[in-house]
């Protein structure tokens, strides 16, 4: 029989080697690392007390000094020092912050752990100091006294050592860093349910958006569904920032940030966020509008007739009017082509200059920048003093045109602080017929503005249709504080109104304001009561404004 195999007889062999057994004398790897630990502590802290009241009394009295008296070396007499530390020159005797001589409450605190709610006290962990239930000796005379406490078995000081002093070290003291206690772990279904959750409210939100597409296309609505994404996006994005007047929004592209190239500063057109409940809100008004009653039938009186008459003749008019082309000229169209190819700077205007990362804001889909504004500006300004000629055979509107910078002077800072008399300081506002103003609001949105002298008017034009009492109110404020600083006597408002047209023209994305607002000022520039363009006409007027910037100068013909 092979050697190597067991007997029948043999006894059978363990598979594991036997465990160590607990003992008295034994407790356990954690039992022992416990009681390492509260030694290592307890002897920490009375190196720091210590430490901390030589540090006082030598800052206070720096000159005395006293030498520790000998002492019979006797553990458990209290003040009692070993024969090492004799010859240490030690300060006098100063009273022990209260601090100090708080004990350590042993009771569990809010915010402890289990491990310290469940262990003894400082003073406990004291008195096991020495290992034979003994007080430890004294290190200093006369600066601590520690009363003796009676002897205890090995078995109670083992069983009753504990950290309760850890925790209180680590929330009371700050020594130590805090406890921290067991993280709940997820549900193992929880990622699958968070998925899915936003699967269906992103299916609510696309069923709400198809509704409210079919209602406005039944009102008129032009774009496509792609478009009419991106302008309830935009809308509702606008609504918080006018409700909460918060800051943009990381997502909204910084409209007077540089870019690098068109196709990363390609601005996306939705995003999945938008709040339902604003979906909700504009589904039921364009519900509520097929609800209306319909109007009271009525017999026209003289002054409707005519009314009637006047409107027909207006309809007759603008249907004669020659329209906006859909695209460029040949020869017109190469050249913009080739100026989106060119580097570096494309033109100048006065003090103003664009180069190709401005210029490719005009491409579709793009935020147009306070270049692109400006310089437009400076041609409406540079036009409107070169036809002052009475042989002009166009004549424009003496207009002047404030820079994108006017607006957040006037209302973050107001006339005085924002020093806004030195922007008029070679020109007189109050001779001209109108001043143009274009507004960027909260970083978000183009607007335009302007000062109508001839009307007697303060207007405002928004692609968007949104409320805009604060920027008459800002803008009779100027114009009292610049007439008077001017002027020196108060402004006369005296037959002004404040003119907010209902048939401004709409954008029905959430990217072409800025263009709007460019054309609301160049047809302001040439006196024109009406705009005689819409949102079909945007890819045109990005084209003509390319060449038009490109060439310094504006294109002729509608």
């Amino acid at each position: 029989m092979n050697s190597r195999k067991r007997q029948a007889s043999d006894s059978l062999l363990p598979m594991r080697s036997a465990k160590y057994q607990r003992t008295e004398e034994n407790q356990g790897i954690w039992h022992r690392w416990c009681q390492l630990g509260a030694d290592t502590l307890t002897l920490g802290y009375e190196t720091v007390r210590l430490g901390y009241l030589s540090l006082m009394n030598s800052s206070q009295n720096p000159g005395r000094s006293q030498t520790v008296s000998q002492q019979p070396e006797n553990p458990n007499q209290p003040g009692s020092l070993p024969s090492q530390a004799t010859h240490l020159a030690l300060p006098p005797r100063l009273p022990i912050p209260e601090e100090f001589h708080k004990p350590i409450d042993s009771q569990p605190v809010a915010g402890r752990s289990r491990l310290s709610s469940s262990l003894p006290s400082r003073s406990e962990s004291s008195n096991a100091f020495n290992g034979n239930g003994n007080s430890p000796p004294s290190t200093l005379t006369g600066h601590t006294s520690v009363t003796p406490v009676p002897s205890r078995s090995k078995e109670h000081i083992q069983h009753s050592q504990s950290y309760d002093f850890i925790g209180s070290f680590a929330h009371g003291r700050g020594v130590v860093g805090g406890i921290r206690p067991r993280l709940s772990r997820d549900h193992i279904y929880a990622r699958v349910h968070r998925a899915k959750v936003q699967e269906d409210r992103k299916k609510d939100r696309e069923e709400l958006v198809q509704d409210l597409f079919h209602y406005k296309r039944s009102t008129g609505y032009t774009s496509d569904f792609d478009s009419f994404k991106s302008l309830i996006n935009y809308q509702a994005r606008l609504e918080i920032l006018e409700r909460h007047a918060l800051s943009p929004s990381p997502s909204l592209t910084d409209l007077r940030a540089k870019q690098s190239s068109p196709e990363r500063s390609r601005r996306r057109s939705f995003s999945d966020d938008v709040d339902p409940d604003f979906l909700e809100r504009a589904l039921r008004k364009a519900k509520k509008s097929f609800e209306l009653p319909p109007p009271k039938p009525f017999s026209p009186s003289h002054d409707r007739l005519r009314l009637s008459a006047r409107h027909r003749d207006e309809a007759i008019e603008k249907r004669l009017r020659p329209k906006l082309p859909k695209v460029l000229s040949p020869d017109a169209d190469t050249q913009v082509n080739a100026l989106l190819c060119k580097k570096g700077v494309i033109s100048k205007v006065a003090r103003e200059s664009v180069n190709d990362r401005d210029l490719s804001r005009l491409l579709p889909s793009q935020w147009l920048n306070d270049e692109i504004m400006n310089f437009y500006g400076a041609m409406i300004l540079t036009r409107s003093e070169s036809n002052r000629d009475p042989t002009a055979k166009r004549k424009m509107l003496d207009v002047h045109h404030f820079s994108t910078f006017f607006w957040p002077k006037l209302k973050n800072e107001g006339y005085e602080q924002g020093r806004l008399a030195k922007w008029t300081k070679k020109i007189d506002i109050f001779s001209k017929d109108v001043i143009l103003i274009p507004i960027n609001h909260n970083n978000s949105h183009w607007t335009a503005a302007a000062i109508n002298f001839r009307r007697k008017r303060i207007e405002s034009y928004d692609s968007m249709n949104l409320d805009r009492h604060q920027v008459f109110k800002a803008l009779r404020s100027y114009l009292d504080s610049e007439h008077r600083n001017k002027r020196k006597k108060p402004f006369d408002f005296t037959g002004w109104q404040n003119h907010n047209p209902e048939d401004t023209p709409q954008q029905e994305n959430g990217y072409d304001c800025g263009v709007f607002t460019c054309q609301f000022l160049e047809s302001l520039s040439r006196g024109e009561e009406e705009f005689h363009f819409s949102q079909r006409d945007m890819a045109y007027l990005r084209r003509r404004m390319i060449w038009e910037i490109g060439h310094a100068k504006f294109l002729d013909g509608p």
